[in-house]
């Protein structure tokens, strides 16, 4: 089974209905982890920890899904 790495992360957004960061050198990296159900749970605790900040607001990201061994052309080799 192959490992499906998630990053979890999360800051205060200049607006709520965006996705833009106020400042990116603030933003909180939660951390990486080595599935979805782990990974859920860090952004759980973390978002709870925020509720009452409306430009809160934490992610995860499937890093897994930026490079597919078996595909050969994955979106992280056109970069570089």
């Amino acid at each position: 089974m192959s490992q499906r790495l998630h990053l979890v992360f999360g800051g205060e957004l200049i607006d709520p209905t965006k996705n833009a960061f106020k400042d990116v050198d603030d933003i909180h990296i939660v951390g990486m982890f080595p599935n979805y159900e782990t990974a859920f749970n860090a952004w759980k605790s973390e978002a709870q920890k925020t509720v009452d900040n409306a430009h809160m607001r934490y992610f995860i990201a499937h890093i897994h899904r930026l490079r597919e061994e078996g595909v050969e052309a994955s979106s992280t080799e056109e970069l570089g």
